[in-house]
This record gives C-alpha cells, structure tokens and sequence, in this order.
C-alpha cells in the first residue's frame, strides 16, 4: 500500500475514534470570549450577528462550528477589561451576563448550566450546556454582596484578578500589591467556596495562587493557563502551583494562547502588546463604538501582516498536557482555549471546530480513550460536583459574610 494512503487511512481511523469518544464526552471548554467580541462589534446584536450561521470571517465561534467541534460545554466569559473599575466595571459585567442570558434563550442549541447535572442534563438533551464565567475580580466592585448576585445570576466561576492587580489580590502581570491575597481576599475565597463558585487562578500572581489553595476548601481551578515549565510566560502555572492542583484534585485547562504556549511566541506577544499598548483582550473590549472596532482591527490585522505570530499548533498545547499529566495526572486537566480572545491562534486550532484536531494528536501520542474523556469532559464535570459538595458544607456551616474591605484591610 501506497505509504500516503496509509497515513491518509490513519488520519481517518483517527478522526472517526476522536468523534466516537466525543460522542459521549463532549468537550466542555473552559474559556470563551464570544460575548465581549460582540460588545464590541455590534452592541450583542444577534440579528446583525447571527451565530446561527457561519461568522468564520470575523469570529472563532458559531453554533455550526461549535458542533462540528463535538462542543457539549462552554464557559462564556463575561469579561470586562481592567481599565472600568467600581460601578462602571459591574454595570458591564451585568450587561455581559445579561447578553450571555440573551444568547442562551435566543437559541436552542444552548441550554443554561449551573450545576454538574444540569451540564449533564443539557448534553443528554443534545444541548450545549452554557455556563458564565467573570474574568477578573475587579467585576464586584470590592462587594460580597454583588458576588452573591452575579452567582444568583449565572456566573460559576470568577478569576480574581485579570491583567492588573485588584485592591485584594495580584495578578501575575502586575507589580506586587497586597503580596497574594488581602484579608478581604480570603473573605471573598470563602465565599466563594460557601456559594459554589469555581475559584479562577488563571491570570494571578503566584503568591496569590499559594494564598487561595491554603485557603479555599474546593479543587483548584484553572480555566485558560498552561505550564510554565514549558513556556515562561508569567500567566502559566509553576511547578509547585502544579503539585497543589493534583492534591487538591483540580483542574489547569490547557489554553490555546501562542504567547503562553512556546517561548518565541511569547516574544511575539510581548511586541504585539508593547505595539498596541494592551493585552489582545483589553484591545477587544475597550471599543464599543463599532467604527472605531473596525478601525482598530484594521490597524492589528496591517501589524500582523507584518508581524506574523511564529507558527504553533496541537502539538505546541499537547506539550503542556503531556507535562501537566506526567506530574499531576490526567485526572487534573482540561481544555480552555481562550478562542475570540486572542490575538491569533495555532494554525490548526483555528476556531471551536478544531477541538478534534488536538485530540487526534494525543491519541497519536498514545494516549487511550478513556484518557482523551477526562480531558474533554469527565474531569471538569468531577470539579464542578466536589466544588458543589464544599459548597453544602460551607453553607451549612456558615451564612452569607457581612465583610467589607474597609473592615478587613483599611
């Protein structure tokens, strides 16, 4: 037999066992950032953008891709970049989760998730479950109060810090503030846990991971990191964070970010972010003007011309899980590709059709089928449920907290 015929048969054999395992593990993707893309370029208007139909031109999600993705679960993020802060920041976090709500009911491919059986149930329905995730902790305006509501509205996990320190907690990508968490910090951990509300690590200064696993009672959670073992980029996970994650039983998500993925493309990112004077998710929140959106991603997509990412691809991301599962196990890994968050993307994990790509590669790496189920689904949906089960105790145990942050740390 011809040896490209061979290769031609085992790419097939290959894609048919991916889609045989999605068929019962879906993937549940722990970080999309659809909604603040729209803010931006339409205001949430589904009728000028219609994710019912094929958007690949301008975006990396629409329903028809997200099932040709074998999608069974996507955490929306309901982000709002650093530069709102207060009262501004949590009015457009709730016009975010307002438009994830919009979304949801518009469509029914979708079905709201708040729970590790409704995520089930959802999947058994044929639909993709949907739930919210806040990206950044400057989201509740230093209010427990707010955190308690936005969880009553949807929202599952919140990431404390995004790109520059909250009055709480530092993130990884700013200078030291409080050295990790502040005594208010701690308090909204705990109520966090108390609530059910996934603990986000991705995006925080080491310290401040260190602090929220001595504190939390729940699995940790990473819902768009890597290993920085395997690329030094500050946002990615250190070793010793690592082993904290497999005694706590949690989850990294592996992100598709080139920048957090190889070294030269970490380079690239920090000239692309040094050009524009932002992170590629300020860039796309900061404009809701839809004329002055396009004219900025005219000006990035002339940079970028210029200025191409160096290539990375599955086999870049399967490095990071190849890592992960060797010193944690694959019991604690998972998939948060970050897609319409970035500035680029690995040149075949180009959009949520391509989750079977990557996939593919760790089967052709050898790793078995149950394996490849825990990553897409199984080991995400054991981290909602025990983060549940903390939550039940801690609420039994205690009511809401009264705190403030002028109490504890001023």
């Amino acid at each position: 037999m011809d040896i490209a015929l061979r290769l031609t048969d085992m790419s097939v054999n290959l894609a048919n066992q991916v889609y045989a395992i999605l068929e019962n593990s879906p993937v549940i993707d722990g970080h999309n950032d659809l909604l603040i893309r729209l803010r931006g370029m339409s205001r949430y208007d589904f009728d000028a953008i219609d994710i019912a139909r094929d958007q690949s031109d301008r975006l990396h999600t629409d329903i028809p891709r997200l099932r040709a993705g074998g999608v069974g679960g996507q955490f929306w993020s309901v982000f709002v970049p650093v530069t709102m802060a207060g009262e501004e920041a949590v009015t457009a976090t709730l016009e975010q989760i307002d438009a994830a709500w919009q979304m949801i009911e518009r469509y029914d491919d979708f079905e709201f998730a708040g729970t590790a059986d409704e995520i089930e149930t959802a999947v058994a329905n044929g639909r993709i479950a949907s739930l919210m995730g806040i990206e950044g902790g400057h989201s509740i305006g230093n209010s427990l109060g707010t955190l308690r509501m936005m969880y009553r509205l949807g929202a599952r996990y919140m990431t404390l810090t995004h790109t520059s320190n909250t009055d709480w907690a530092d993130s990884g990508t700013d200078e030291v503030g409080v050295g990790g968490l502040s005594r208010f910090g701690r308090e909204v951990v705990a109520e966090m846990n108390r609530l059910g509300m996934l603990v986000d690590l991705s995006h925080v200064a080491p310290s401040t991971m260190r602090h929220a696993l001595a504190v939390s009672e729940a699995p940790a959670f990473f819902s768009h990191s890597n290993a920085l073992a395997k690329c030094g980029h500050p946002r990615n996970v250190p070793d010793d964070v690592l082993d904290l994650v497999g005694q706590t039983q949690g989850i990294v998500m592996a992100t598709f970010v080139p920048g957090f993925l190889t070294e030269a493309a970490r380079v690239w990112m920090d000239a692309l972010e040094a050009e524009e004077g932002r992170t590629p998710s300020e860039w796309l929140a900061d404009g809701t003007n839809e004329d002055e959106y396009r004219l900025r991603r005219e000006r990035r997509l002339a940079w970028l011309a210029k200025n191409p990412c160096p290539p990375v691809s599955s086999a870049d991301v399967a490095d990071h899980l190849d890592y992960m599962r060797d010193r944690i196990g694959v019991d604690c890994i998972g998939i948060g590709g970050d897609l319409d968050g970035i500035a680029t993307t690995p040149i075949d994990l180009t959009d949520v059709a391509a989750y079977p790509k990557l996939f593919e590669e760790l089967l052709r790496r050898g790793w078995s089928d149950e394996d490849v189920a825990k990553v897409s689904f199984k080991n995400l949906v054991r981290v909602v449920r025990r983060t549940e089960e903390v939550a039940r105790k801690a609420s039994a145990d205690r009511g809401p907290s009264r705190a403030t942050i002028e109490q504890l740390d001023r």
